[in-house]
């Protein structure tokens, strides 16, 4: 399996990281996806690409949380480190109007700053849509026929929306809420393309059942992949495989042409 984005370079792992990883790899996740938030982040991650290679890979983007005042300074950072070094995607980025609505316009300029350094680095972006799935929907689509392609990360809209991101070539990112029993993901999820679903965890958030509440991490990835495939009614096998295909078909096309 593939945990296509945790957050497991934060402060909630500095006292059991090691033992975090171990537990990952024990439930069958053979590589973590490392979305960048901003600025402060970096080293964090980058320090776990180094003690942790080929399981831990990180990107490089500006979390729409952290679009604030200095936001072009954020962003000038991020497209220095695109010239410094190789990175696996462009993320997380995107939308969110749930924690503060102050920089919404900002927040669409960054959006598509990012989206030109994905186009040219021939890279995915990682989006983020809290509050915001239709805007975000509406600003890809602006990118239709240019060759723009990423994930929708921790999706939870309705069949309408699943189609709409589908129709544009994008995955969707299924984490914690599609356990959660009042998630409504129940209704979705078995009628989605599966070619187009991937797993994740946003540890240390979106805790999934029987955990919620806690702390996440990426062992729990398996039970996402536990739930997601008794809707779709495949044995757990069969979804790792497939969500394992996916991921790499997006995320590491180059190995798979190899």
């Amino acid at each position: 399996m593939i945990d296509t984005h945790a957050h497991i370079y934060l402060e909630h792992f500095e006292e059991d990281l090691d033992e975090v990883i171990d537990r990952a790899l024990e439930a069958g996740v053979e590589k973590i996806l490392l979305p960048n938030i901003d600025s402060t982040s970096i080293d964090s991650m980058l320090k776990l690409e180094e003690k942790y290679p080929n399981i831990c890979y990180p990107m490089m983007g500006l979390h729409p949380c952290s679009v604030k005042e200095d936001f072009e300074k954020e962003l000038q950072l991020v497209e220095d480190w695109f010239s410094k070094r190789s990175f696996l995607a462009v993320g997380e980025m995107g939308t969110d109007l749930y924690w503060d609505k102050t920089f919404w316009e900002q927040q669409k300029e960054a959006f598509h700053f990012q989206c030109a350094l994905a186009l040219r680095f021939d890279l995915p972006i990682v989006i983020h849509c809290r509050e915001t799935i239709d805007q975000t929907i509406d600003l890809v689509r602006q990118y239709e026929g240019k060759g723009l392609k990423g994930v929708f990360h921790c999706f939870t809209g309705t069949m309408d929306q699943a189609r709409q991101i589908i129709d544009q070539g994008f995955y969707l990112g299924l984490g914690g809420v599609s356990t959660f029993k009042n998630g409504g993901m129940d209704q979705v999820i078995p009628h989605l393309d599966r070619s187009k679903i991937i797993l994740e965890t946003d540890s240390p958030y979106l805790t999934p059942t029987p955990h919620r509440g806690k702390r996440n991490e990426p062992a729990y990835v398996s039970l996402v992949a536990d739930k997601v495939s008794e809707y779709l009614h495949m044995t757990k096998e069969e979804l790792d495989s497939l969500t394992t295909a996916n991921a790499n078909a997006l995320f590491f096309p180059a190995e798979k042409a190899g």
